[in-house]
């Protein structure tokens, strides 16, 4: 047999070598790495370019690889317990940049609202609206591309660590641009819309709180799939703690690909910051919730949800749960 060997250079050559045995990217991936409009450019000073998308598969691939062969690596040696926070700070560089380019992109179609007030109707001013509405979609495009590879990126963390990646601060959101639009008008109105519709999850909705001392992940598990059955596109709001219930939940809901937003406390409202912010998860109109045992903020949530008639699940630290009302 004829041992043939290839110099590799680069990821994407690794990447590259990997696709001929895949089949094809993922769903998220091909539609990111899709061209939406014919002219790109993000920087001012640069000319247009026609060039095409990285390849789908290829970025997918690569992304994975970075983060899974820092593991791979450090594992069975002294620095294996360091390669979760060296892979978190990999998906954070992923995740500023994506928050960068999504600011760049809101002051360019504020460029383009301040443009559409003044245009005169004159060739040189229509020049210049054409050329931040590229500038603007550019960016768009840009930023779909760098969130998606963030949230891969999160994804393998995950895979890795069993824990879900969270940002530091801010949403974690990304959402595919529809169709490129002619009218700028139309233009801004469609992107307004998309960044209602990744912040403002549509669904009915699933609340879930409990303590920081926890044990028992699946009976939390088990439940939020046996609701999940029920209720396939629930979205579930939990009290953001970072350890306890709330981070049980926050990795069921990266595993399933549930929507999740996270009601942290409002510090300002001092003591009464977590009575506020139950009150805020009653206002939502959940059709159920999730409480264990936890603090007086727990029972407090207890009271709230069973004055309301909310179908709920009561837990125990003892794993008993209590009843269903």
């Amino acid at each position: 047999m004829t041992n043939i060997t290839r110099s590799i250079r680069s990821f994407s050559e690794i990447a590259g070598l990997i696709a001929e045995e895949t089949a094809s990217p993922n769903d998220a991936f091909a539609g990111a790495f899709t061209e939406t409009i014919d002219g790109f450019r993000i920087d001012a000073g640069a000319d247009v370019t026609d060039a095409a998308m990285p390849d789908p598969l290829e970025v997918q691939l690569a992304t994975e690889m970075v983060v899974r062969t820092l593991f791979d690596v450090l594992r069975d040696t002294r620095l294996e317990t360091l390669s979760d926070r060296f892979a978190w700070g990999i998906v954070q560089g992923f995740h500023r940049v994506a928050g960068q380019l999504e600011t760049e992109a809101d002051r360019a179609a504020l460029r383009v609202k301040d443009l559409i007030r003044d245009a005169d109707g004159s060739e040189v001013m229509t020049a210049e609206l054409e050329e931040a509405q590229l500038a603007c979609q550019s960016l768009d495009e840009a930023h779909e591309a760098a969130a998606c590879i963030r949230d891969h990126a999160a994804a393998t963390y995950h895979s890795e660590t069993g824990r879900p990646w969270s940002a530091p601060r801010g949403s974690l959101v990304s959402s595919k641009r529809t169709a490129s639009v002619v009218a700028a008008s139309d233009f801004l109105a469609a992107r307004r819309q998309r960044r209602i519709d990744a912040h403002a999850p549509q669904g009915p909705v699933v609340i879930f709180s409990g303590g920081q001392a926890w044990e028992d992940h699946r009976q939390l598990t088990d439940a939020l799939d046996a609701i999940r059955q029920r209720v396939p596109t629930m979205v579930l709001a939990t009290t953001a703690q970072s350890k306890g219930c709330d981070a049980i939940a926050a990795s069921w809901a990266a595993r399933t690909g549930t929507p999740l937003i996270a009601f942290t406390l409002n510090h300002k409202l001092g003591q009464r910051a977590g009575f506020a912010r139950n009150e805020q998860l009653l206002a939502l109109r959940p059709v159920e919730a999730v409480v264990c045992e936890g603090s007086g903020l727990q029972s407090h949530l207890a009271r709230l949800v069973r004055a309301e008639g909310v179908p709920a699940h009561f837990f125990t630290l003892g794993g008993q749960r209590r009843a269903v009302a």
